[in-house]
């Protein structure tokens, strides 16, 4: 024991130089704490939690093991309270009920293009109707889709709309996608779609920083679909100012499917190739002017030009979380140029994922987040881990004959290594968000993204050049030629047999062991860095959790089951899609449709008619009643009755009975039958005692504001 014990010591201090990249994982990790507690915490623990951390930190030795675990308890200490200070921060009301026919007024702070129409985001939002909220209760941020017809659309206009609201969506099944989570972080209190169009009550300008930006993201989208009106519009849309809602839905499904999705998310590899063009360009300018290239120092010239292209690139992008990293990424290389230090390496990492999470610790949790710091830490590790056969390479290339053939197979030979470790990276992540694994990424990524870098990104550049001229229409159309052959890669690559593949959900725990062994495996140097890997490995072998046998979506309208084959099935009269495709997703099949029994069932009585379905498992009769006149007729003879219609106190026969107004209270339903008993899930229950979560006590304790604060 003493010996694996100083063994570990000595391993550790051979690591002293990569400490510090434990920080941000400190950091992240008190923010995945703070996630996983049942109930929401006191805001005096985090600082507490720090005060004591902190004084650890003053006890333990200079330079030892015990300082360095000491501040990585700040780290954790300092994300526990952010996070949790961020969510007291951003409280605001949210709709309690379903609102039909409402006056909706209020100012554009985004807009959003679909392909089928416009979202628009309002904030000092007033609401006229039958049941509205009192003003000190209705949301700071509503989300509505705006009907074709509207007038023309502008960042600060305040506008009047006839629409049905409604709350943010729970989880369609618990431990799914919880949007309410998501909406509650940007203060965004219901959601609908208008009922007629929408009409300008007065024209306004955006007041402050981001609202400007806003507004000119919002008209570089316009100018675009102008000149581009098809789908490579909405492609172009997302690369140049972040607009992924504009991308047509098969577009979208393709790239998905491809590989090549990442390409429409603003992140490293657009901010790369502007940073690189801009740095040519200048750097290359500044060379044909001789006299001006002999006095002034060219590189640091255009790191500086460089670093400005970028912020501009990521505040009309909006920001989002994969645009922050490679920003800030960007900004430490350039910095580092500046300084004539090394531009690539894990701590500039380290320290940008710090940054991230300083400035929106909620991101976290989500996709972006976890699936583009996962790509980039693997590639920096294999570029550090590569660096003796690099060189050795360039030796033999200096020497051979045919130096651009060798060249020229490097390159090729690096971006297939690049796609084949980031879709490594990134796999598990996929599969756990999205229950969507792509498999032919390496072929699609080969082709699209040379296209991206060397036609459709430069003409993109030229694009923004062009718009305060009013001519981007000239630089637009060819780089509308190059999405059309990025989406035909797509599409090509996307139809070929076993090109993606969907897997049932993974449980937590999977996430929680593929990320430890992920990063101990990349942030570590030496040999020991291998035992990252049977962590991994252990993580990918715990296999999803049992999926239910019957569901219930949070608004008690849709009901599905899962037959014998383990294929899900809508068992109800309304089926709503969205509902239906996370259901069969998460169970790893393409879809789900209405239940059509087998002739066997059906001479057993069972199977779906006017409003109510019979099905059986084991011992258990089970009825989905959707329709209220079936209702006394379900419960004289079944087990356990799920309806989407009221049914507590109307129907006393049954061993379970759950009804609408039980999701309404307590969400999503999920049960699984055996031969002992029923268990039960709620989606409420699952996410705990959380301020974003419809009637917990922590969202009723929540502070109300008072207009106008």
């Amino acid at each position: 024991m003493a010996g694996a014990r100083a063994w570990i010591l000595n391993q550790l201090d051979a690591e002293r130089s990569r400490w510090m990249l434990w920080l941000p994982v400190a950091l992240g990790l008190g923010i995945a704490i703070y996630f996983e507690l049942p109930s929401e915490p006191a805001l005096w623990l985090g600082p507490v939690l720090a005060a004591v951390a902190l004084a650890l930190v003053f006890f333990a030795p200079a330079g030892s093991l015990a300082r360095a675990v000491a501040i990585g308890l700040v780290a954790a200490a300092v994300g526990f309270g952010l996070i949790a200070w961020r969510t007291a921060s951003v409280a605001a009301p949210t709709l309690s009920r379903p609102l039909f026919n409402v006056n909706v007024e209020g100012r554009i702070a985004d807009i959003q293009r679909l392909p089928e129409g416009v979202r628009v985001v309002l904030e000092a939002v007033r609401l006229k109707g039958s049941g509205v909220p009192p003003p000190e209760m209705t949301p700071v941020r509503l989300r509505v889709s705006l009907s074709k017809g509207a007038p023309p659309l502008h960042v600060g206009d305040r506008i009047l709309v006839l629409a049905n609201i409604s709350p943010p969506a729970g989880p369609a099944a618990p431990g799914a996608f919880d949007f309410q989570r998501v909406a509650w972080y940007q203060q965004l209190g219901a959601v609908g779609y208008a009922l007629a169009p929408a009409a300008v009550i007065e024209p306004g300008k955006p007041d402050g920083f981001v609202r400007a930006i806003d507004a000119l993201r919002a008209d570089v989208v316009d100018r675009i679909m102008k000149a581009l009106p098809g789908p490579e519009g909405g492609v172009v849309a997302a690369l140049l100012a972040g607009e992924q809602t504009a991308v047509d839905k098969d577009v979208t499904q393709a790239m998905r499917d491809s590989g090549l999705a990442h390409i429409l998310s603003i992140s490293g590899l657009h901010i790369v190739f502007v940073v690189a063009l801009v740095m040519g360009l200048v750097r290359h300018g500044i060379a044909l002017i001789p006299p001006l290239a002999l006095r002034i120092d060219a590189k640091k010239i255009a790191a500086v030009l460089a670093l400005m292209v970028a912020l501009f690139y990521t505040a009309l992008a909006g920001a989002p979380v994969p645009a922050q990293r490679a920003c800030a990424m960007a900004g430490f290389a350039l910095l580092a140029i500046l300084l004539d230090r090394t531009a690539l390496s894990l701590r500039l990492i380290a320290w940008s994922a710090v940054i991230v999470l300083a400035i929106a610790p909620d991101s976290l949790t989500g996709a972006s987040f976890q699936m583009s710091f996962a790509a980039v830490v693997a590639l920096i590790a294999a570029w550090e881990a590569a660096a003796g056969w690099r060189r050795r390479l360039h030796e033999r290339a200096d020497r051979a004959r045919y130096r651009w053939l060798w060249r020229l197979g490097a390159a090729i030979a690096a971006s297939l290594a690049t796609t084949l470790i980031a879709s490594i990276a990134t796999g598990a992540f996929a599969a756990y968000h999205f229950n969507r694994l792509s498999l032919l990424g390496v072929v699609a990524n080969l082709f699209g993204v040379p296209l991206t870098g060397f036609w459709i990104m430069p003409w993109g550049l030229l694009a923004m050049l062009l718009m305060p001229l009013g001519l981007e229409r000239f630089a637009l159309v060819p780089m509308g030629w190059g999405v059309d052959w990025l989406n035909a890669i797509a599409k090509y690559v996307g139809n070929w047999p076993d090109a993606a593949t969907l897997v049932p959900s993974m449980p937590g725990a999977s996430l929680w062991l593929i990320t430890v062994g992920g990063l101990w495996f990349c942030l570590w140097r030496h040999r020991w860095r291998f035992a990252g890997l049977p962590v991994v490995v252990a993580g990918l072998l715990l296999g999803p959790p049992p999926a239910p046998d019957l569901l219930m979506s949070d608004d008690g309208r849709v009901l599905g089951l899962r037959d014998e084959k383990g294929v899900v099935h809508v068992a109800s009269s309304r089926v709503d899609r969205f509902v239906a495709d996370t259901w069969a997703r998460r169970s790893g099949q393409e879809g789900a449709k209405r239940w059509l029994a087998s002739a066997d069932e059906e001479a057993a009585g069972l199977g779906c008619r006017t409003g109510l379905c019979r099905w059986r498992k084991g011992p258990w009769r089970i009825a989905l009643v959707s329709d209220d006149r079936r209702l006394a007729e379900a419960c004289a003879d079944a087990d356990i009755v799920l309806a989407t219609v009221d049914a507590q106190g109307r129907c006393r026969g049954p061993r379970l009975v759950i009804d609408r107004r039980d999701a309404w209270r307590e969400g999503a339903q999920a049960l699984w039958l055996d031969e002992q008993g029923v268990r039960r899930e709620t989606a409420n229950a699952r996410r705990g005692d959380r301020p974003w979560v419809p009637g917990s006590p922590s969202r009723q304790a929540v502070p109300v504001k008072a207009p106008g604060i």
